[in-house]
């Protein structure tokens, strides 16, 4: 890259600035990933659009924390302030200063030796993953700014020994001097504060619905379980308001979290997803511009996952060959009866 093509980047681009980092601690942006050094202060020349921010802890034997992500939709020449919370090994949002935000405006020029380039050489794949992903999706999925982590996170509900002996009052439980041992798992589990997943702590994608409508006969109930459109239909008219093309962009954010974010719900949206595209039959008629899209999705996540990622240890059955067997039978199908029609037409003129 030029001098020149750097300096308009650097004018041009966004900025994260990260501070009091660890040294070692795993950072990353996008496809690019680095160890933190000495003079690290964040990231510049960052494009604008929807970008994901990711980073792992590491202790003093160089053991790395469960990685923790989110996505951010950075805007032209954009400021992001965070720093580093030792006490929970995390990044934490700084009060947006308007007068400290100016000072890192004036003076981003003797910022730059402490932030790493965004690297521009895998940037075109960064945007064949995400060129569906739009800022109102992240907001109806709640994913924008979210912390999504490859390990479940669970909160506690607020209780104390006191709660928990009233609701074992309630349930016409003894209630036992703490103190005291437990004289069964039971008891003892009683005793534990109550867990529960943390909703602010994952995206929170669309449920499928199922494949056939409420009420349908046990004959309309095996038409439909053959074929997925009125499932695709539902979701397109309810999850995304006829814009068809972001249940794509959802496809490539649950791929991102499972690739990326090594969050496995990614995984398990990602293939609900492509299993309903790949089983909605009827539908490669009525959405041509979905399917012709989505196999351009598919074409450059499938390069970024090794072969035997879906392998079945036990079965050895891929999900992927099967799954994608279908999806191509279905498009060639409805190519062979285009053709069909257009034979019939001819020889009827």
């Amino acid at each position: 890259m030029d001098q020149e093509t750097a300096q308009l980047l650097f004018k041009e681009g966004a900025i994260f600035i990260l501070l009091d980092v660890p040294l070692g601690t795993e950072f990353g942006i996008d496809y690019n990933c680095w160890d933190v050094g000495p003079k690290f202060k964040g990231v510049k020349m960052i494009p604008p659009g929807v970008h994901f921010i990711y980073y792992s802890a590491k202790n003093k034997e160089g053991q790395v924390a469960p990685r923790t992500g989110f996505f951010h939709e950075f805007k032209q020449r954009e400021i992001i302030l965070r720093k580093w919370d030792p006490l929970n090994e995390d990044i934490k949002a700084e009060e947006a200063n308007p007068d400290v935000m100016e000072s890192y405006e004036i003076n981003k020029q003797e910022l730059d030796q402490y932030l790493a380039p965004y690297p521009y050489d895998n940037y075109k794949k960064w945007v064949s993953l995400t060129n569906h992903i739009t800022s109102d999706l992240l907001t109806s999925l709640h994913a924008e700014e979210v912390k999504v982590s490859s390990v479940t996170a669970l909160k506690s509900e607020k209780s104390d020994s006191l709660s928990r002996a009233a609701d074992r009052l309630k349930s016409s439980e003894p209630v036992r001097d703490v103190s005291q041992e437990c004289q069964s798992i039971k008891e003892a589990e009683s005793h534990l504060s109550k867990l529960q997943f943390a909703p602010d702590s994952s995206v929170q994608y669309h449920a499928v619905p199922r494949k056939y409508p409420a009420g349908a006969s046990p004959a309309d109930v095996t038409k439909y379980s053959l074929d997925s459109s009125y499932a695709l239909t539902t979701m397109i008219e309810s999850c995304y308001n006829n814009k068809e093309l972001l249940l794509l962009g959802e496809l490539q954010i649950s791929f991102v979290c499972f690739i990326i974010g090594q969050v496995y719900d990614g995984f398990e949206q990602w293939k609900k997803l492509v299993s309903v595209l790949s089983t909605a039959q009827r539908a490669v008629v009525t959405y041509q511009n979905l399917y012709m899209q989505c196999i351009k999705v598919l074409y450059f996540q499938l390069k970024e996952i090794p072969e035997d990622f879906f392998v079945d240890i036990l079965s050895q059955q891929n999900f992927l060959t099967d799954t994608l067997y279908e999806f191509f039978l279905n498009i060639n199908n409805e190519e062979e009866e285009k053709e069909g029609r257009k034979e019939e037409e001819t020889v009827s003129n």
